[in-house]
């Protein structure tokens, strides 16, 4: 009865809601650069200096064996000449999907400037030196959670949280450089990026760059 009362009336609270309702920059695409790293670059440097809550958010979608999609937001790391990066546990549901079929998208979305950031592409680990260095670089906290090595397992004690945390704190206290075999960091190598801006009447401004094997082909999209 309470989950009637909730959801009861939602369809007409949601068509209520604004959209499209953040201040969008200049955007011209037909003056875009010729490569999608260097015109990403520019999308999430104007988020961040516009105070964008958490602009290196995204969300990553994989696949499972049956071809059923699972999506969740993790933090972007770094672009480069490799491509998008970020780091799982290859344990969890993404590690095993991604490991099972190396192929993945990611979404970035600024609501504040009315854009999203499409990109998809096959997905190759990093050197061991890189996954490392990430590892390292993370919060303790962080580090700590990822060797109880247990991310996604099902638990009914709160106590087995404590208890694998201590394990894990007393391993980092006896190696601190300690890097548990299961982390793993990858880069999305893009054959699609998409560059959306929104339009509150809908005149949506898109320009899709595909790989051509010898650069970049860029296409206008309608909206």
């Amino acid at each position: 009865m309470a989950e009637q009362v909730v959801l009861e009336g939602l369809r007409q609270r949601l068509r209520g809601l604004g959209v499209l309702k953040g201040s969008a920059p200049e955007f011209d695409p037909d003056a875009a650069p010729a490569d999608p790293m260097t015109l990403f670059g520019e999308w999430i440097s104007t988020a961040i200096e516009a105070g964008v809550l958490e602009p290196h958010a995204m969300t990553l979608s994989t696949v499972d064996a049956q071809g059923r999609p699972s999506a969740r937001v993790l933090i972007l790391k770094d672009v480069d000449d490799a491509g998008w990066h970020f780091a799982v546990n290859a344990a969890s549901r993404k590690g095993r999907e991604l490991a099972g079929n190396p192929y993945a998208a990611l979404t970035f979305y600024w609501p504040e400037l009315v854009r999203q950031v499409r990109v998809t592409g096959r997905v190759t680990p990093d050197p061991a030196t890189v996954v490392a260095a990430d590892f390292l670089d993370r919060p303790l906290g962080s580090r700590e959670m990822a060797l109880t090595r247990r991310q996604s397992e099902p638990f009914t004690d709160p106590t087995e949280i404590e208890e694998a945390l201590d394990k894990a704190r007393l391993e980092l206290e006896a190696t601190p450089d300690l890097v548990p075999r299961e982390w793993v960091s990858y880069a999305v190598a893009p054959e699609e990026v998409e560059f959306w801006q929104g339009d509150p009447q809908r005149r949506h401004r898109r320009l899709r760059y595909e790989a051509d094997g010898a650069g970049w082909f860029r296409i206008r999209l309608w909206p």
